[in-house]
């Protein structure tokens, strides 16, 4: 199981207290349940949240003749939002490197895509690497937090989870076909079938306080794929950065996106199963002890 922060331990018990005695059945305890899973949806999403603001707020405020580029400002904000978790023991050195890997395959990724025309962000400021402003590592970083978190705060267990090994060639794929479809087939719905193929039988079970929610992964995948689209859509219009279709005047992102998205979760979801291993729900677990 992974140890929640000290901070996050405080919380636990003050909710405890407070929840103590609330029913357990009835519709008082259905919305108590559906409550705290808001809350701790909410509170793992803390950093994406947070950068989110900052990037909304940007466009809103940040005047034109700044003499701090508006990219440059939104770097040091989330380098200040990655500093306050950390301060306020609200991520833990471990999750910290899962982060920064999700930071790097991030940024790779963008300094490519930006290159073949993919989007575009503005030309401005001065912490950036060619045409990518630093701040575009965060907001996969944003993502690597999420899920690390997530898996915590659920108590996350998963039944008939695949191998690893296979999951982790299915990612590998994913992850090269967003460069190479560039040049060759794209073979991203051929790597679709072989998801749904792979995680079509694994059910997630989350703790939420007296209950476990029982999902299909794959529904779980896609409904924070459809979170992301709409946080990406809030991005754009910000102005953080932008589509072609969208540089003479906004309009939503395309809803082909959500392919994207769902698949790059997977490659997000195989590079923190290799950090926190997937675990089986307690009921499988004792039956695979020796008697």
């Amino acid at each position: 199981m992974q140890q929640p922060t000290s901070l996050e331990r405080r919380i636990d018990a003050a909710a405890h207290r407070v929840l103590r005695g609330a029913p357990e059945r009835g519709v008082r305890a259905a919305l108590v349940e559906t409550a705290v899973f808001l809350i701790k949806q909410a509170w793992a999403c803390v950093f994406g949240f947070a950068l989110l603001a900052v990037i909304v707020a940007a466009r809103l405020w940040w005047p034109e003749d700044a003499a701090l580029a508006r990219n440059d400002a939104l770097t040091i904000a989330a380098v200040l939002i990655q500093i306050g978790l950390l301060i306020g023991r609200l991520e833990n050195g471990r999750e910290v490197w899962v982060i920064v890997l999700f930071h790097i395959t991030g940024t790779v990724m963008e300094l490519f895509k930006t290159d073949v025309g993919s989007w575009a962000y503005a030309a401005e400021g001065v912490l950036r690497i060619g045409g990518v402003p630093l701040f575009s590592g965060f907001m996969y970083a944003a993502v690597g937090s999420y899920m690390v978190r997530v898996y915590r705060l659920f108590d996350l267990t998963f039944a008939r989870y695949p191998r690893r090994w296979l999951t982790a060639v299915v990612a590998a794929l994913i992850y090269v076909n967003f460069f190479a479809h560039h040049f060759v087939w794209d073979l991203r719905w051929v790597l679709l079938v072989a998801v749904v193929a792979l995680w079509l039988p694994t059910v997630m079970h989350a703790r939420i306080w007296r209950r476990t929610l029982r999902l299909p992964l794959l529904a779980a995948y896609a409904g924070v794929a459809v979170f992301i689209y709409l946080a990406e859509n809030i991005g754009t219009w910000a102005g953080a950065w932008l589509y072609p279709d969208q540089l003479d005047g906004w309009q939503p992102v395309s809803i082909t996106k959500l392919v994207s998205w769902f698949l790059l979760m997977i490659v997000s979801v195989v590079m923190v199963t290799w950090v926190y291993p997937p675990r089986p729900p307690a009921s499988a677990e004792l039956s695979l002890r020796p008697s």
